[in-house]
């Protein structure tokens, strides 16, 4: 928005996984989970995300700008979807050491985007080595994307990652990323690892990227056709923690 000349200068089966972080008594598709429920967290149906404007609100006292600028604030609308495409699947509640989700599925069922956005990393050679200490290869062969609601959706252990998605590519709901795997720090055993946190530094930074939320109750909205956003929730954490995990 453009200020007035006159006024310059105004103004988000199932196995035990020790190593990937599954905790005692896994879940399967039949049984009830216990869930951990992550701190309160409210969003509309169908969110709206708002991108903010480069300029600042004027003062109540200036005069409205005759032919408004097209860099204000534009609505853009997000669609959440399940991130793996298959008949038989089924998810941990919780995670050890770090909130996160196991999802299972057989190896070379497909993963999709959870939302619209912009592809930030692609991890396509399984550089992890067994025994090493907790770091960025643990997820194996990965991709992490920044949803237009402005957080960042982490897939992980795939056993391959399609050809065209890579850094900067631009994604939409529910668009094939790659295929499920068990690459990485998997104990063996084919699921997606999944996680949900704010961009930060974008890349790089795998302690947030890994996970910072609980991902549960976002899923069991999506698996529904629901439209649960995790906004709220990463916000919050994010300003309670400045990115440190």
């Amino acid at each position: 928005m453009r200020l007035p000349r006159t006024l310059a200068g105004l103004t988000a089966a199932v196995l035990c996984l020790t190593a990937c972080g599954g905790t005692p008594g896994g879940t399967s598709a039949a049984a009830t989970p216990q869930f951990v429920t992550p701190a309160a967290e409210s969003s509309p149906e169908t969110l709206v995300a708002t991108l903010p404007s480069s300029a600042a609100a004027p003062s109540a006292s200036a005069k409205p700008s005759p032919t408004p600028s097209k860099s204000a604030t534009t609505a853009v609308k997000v669609k959440y979807v399940f991130p793996v495409k298959a008949s038989n699947v089924a998810f941990h509640p919780t995670h050890s050491k770090y909130p996160a989700t196991d999802i299972f599925a057989d190896c070379g069922e497909t993963v999709v985007a959870t939302t619209s956005g912009v592809v930030l990393e692609v991890s396509l050679k399984d550089l992890y080595v067994e025994g090493s200490p907790d770091g960025p290869n643990n997820g194996g062969m990965s991709v992490s994307l920044l949803g237009d609601d402005g957080v960042r959706y982490y897939g992980s252990h795939l056993s391959k990652v399609n050809t065209n998605i890579k850094a900067g590519v631009r994604v939409t709901a529910g668009q094939q990323l790659g295929k499920v795997g068990k690459t990485g720090n998997s104990s063996g055993v084919c699921h997606l690892h999944y996680g949900i946190s704010p961009p930060c530094a974008k890349v790089g930074d795998w302690k947030v990227r890994r996970g910072v939320v609980w991902p549960a109750t976002f899923l069991t909205s999506w698996r529904k056709s629901g439209q649960k956003s995790p906004v709220a929730t990463v916000k919050s954490w994010k300003s309670a923690h400045n990115c440190k995990a």
